[in-house]
């Protein structure tokens, strides 16, 4: 199955109906030539109205931690996007809330099966990481993200890019220093090796 029959599976899955009829899509890329996988928790309202993916500061800062530009992010194919959940969720009481549960569950799989040649899935914040690294829900994602050389090569755990997490990056400098250098050396090595 490919991109677009998938996407248009989950436009027409009922359980999305609240967010199809007011006229967003399902956000997510999966170019079958991806070879990075960027899972993050689901749009802010901003990307779902614009439509285009970490099109915001957090996206903006993503791309900086990962040393590439929006070309290399949008256009080069080599790189894929899917969220926990297509679907801004909506707004909860310390920011948006959380993404719907079944949603990675059910259509994860058909899009990572579309994806051969992934080698590297970036997991951005806890609710990926739970996911993906099978966590305990008292694992603390500040020790997931430090211990980062216990997933790779395959996972490479991040904290969420969001200016929301500036008082995390000053009070935990070694994440900028060590992890993120770390970070940029994988996605360098990819991007060089397919080009």
């Amino acid at each position: 199955m490919n991109e677009e029959e998938i996407f248009n599976q989950i436009k027409n899955d009922p359980e999305n109906k609240e967010y199809t009829s007011i006229g967003w899509n399902p956000l997510f890329a999966a170019p079958p030539t991806a070879e990075i996988l960027i899972v993050g928790q689901a749009p802010s309202k901003k990307v779902q109205e614009s439509n285009i993916m970490w099109n915001d500061k957090s996206g903006d800062r993503l791309r900086d931690w990962m040393g590439i530009d929006r070309n290399i992010f949008y256009d080069s194919k080599k790189i894929a996007i899917i969220p926990m959940d297509f679907y801004y969720p909506g707004k909860g009481k310390s920011g948006d809330l959380p993404p719907r549960k079944d949603i990675a569950e059910k259509w994860h799989p058909k899009l990572l099966d579309s994806m051969p040649n992934i080698q590297l899935t970036i997991l951005i914040g806890m609710y990926a990481q739970k996911y993906y690294l099978n966590l305990q829900n008292s694992d603390k994602i500040t020790d997931i993200v430090k211990n980062y050389q216990n997933y790779l090569p395959e996972y490479f755990p991040i904290v969420h890019p969001s200016p929301r997490n500036n008082i995390w990056l000053a009070k935990n400098e070694w994440f900028e220093e060590e992890v993120i250098p770390a970070l940029q050396q994988n996605v360098k090595n990819i991007i060089k090796r397919s080009h």
